[in-house]
């Protein structure tokens, strides 16, 4: 479903990304592992044209993405929850809901994803008239992740989900995030929490200094010691 091949991108005249490469196969769950600083979000941004690209190539669906923008990938069934959520707080859970409805195809089918996404959160039914910006920080993270799927994506990138949300709701948000994946949709995560992320995902890429230096199933890279010395502070 998609592949990066040494992609490399530039911020302006800092390098971020030298030479990543990984692939997400249809309906798995893949994570991209790294410390802060090791291109994770870049490369979101990049799958998704934020970012242009200074070599390699992102491919989708067997096509290569050249000068791709956020539109297009949204629009080929590919939707990014950015870290941070990046919500319109004066705007009611359901104006917010509705944005990640803007393309053509998904405003047809608006009412019956809106019902999905309120099926998935209930609490968002509750509160779809209340100002995204007065909900708790994993109320917001439900917002973010149901506005993305108003867009009905094959592929789902979720940067970051789970900061800033109490424990008690990571567990509703992972449990949503495995009734979507049953679905057949495809997931990337990137995640700090290293642990919680294995337990997710069915294999990593490891990234580090903008480059990517290992990848593995989550018993491969948990019996790594390259990865458990660096990344889970194991001796």
């Amino acid at each position: 479903m998609l592949e990066l091949k040494n992609v490399a991108v530039d911020h302006g005249k800092l390098r971020a990304l030298w030479d990543v490469s990984l692939r997400v196969g249809e309906g798995e769950r893949v994570g991209l592992l790294g410390a802060n600083g090791a291109g994770k979000s870049t490369t979101m941004g990049a799958i998704v044209g934020l970012y242009p690209l200074a070599a390699g190539a992102v491919i989708h669906g067997g096509e290569t993405l050249r000068a791709h923008t956020t539109a297009v990938t949204v629009a080929r069934g590919v939707t990014l929850v950015p870290e941070g959520r990046r919500l319109f707080p004066a705007m009611t859970v359901f104006e917010n809901l509705a944005m990640g409805a803007y393309s053509r195809g998904a405003r047809d089918t608006l009412d019956q994803s809106l019902a999905n996404v309120f099926a998935l959160f209930p609490i968002l039914k509750q509160k779809h008239k209340q100002n995204a910006g007065e909900l708790s920080g994993g109320q917001q993270q439900m917002v973010a992740i149901g506005r993305a799927l108003m867009s009905n994506p094959r592929l789902l990138l979720l940067d970051e989900p789970f900061i800033g949300v109490a424990p008690r709701l990571v567990e509703e948000i992972i449990e949503a995030l495995n009734r979507i994946a049953r679905t057949g949709v495809t997931m990337l995560l990137v995640e700090q929490n290293i642990h919680r992320a294995l337990d997710f995902v069915e294999r990593a890429y490891v990234l580090e200094n903008g480059r990517t230096v290992l990848a593995g199933d989550r018993d491969a890279l948990l019996n790594d010691p390259t990865f458990s010395n660096k990344f889970l502070g194991l001796e």
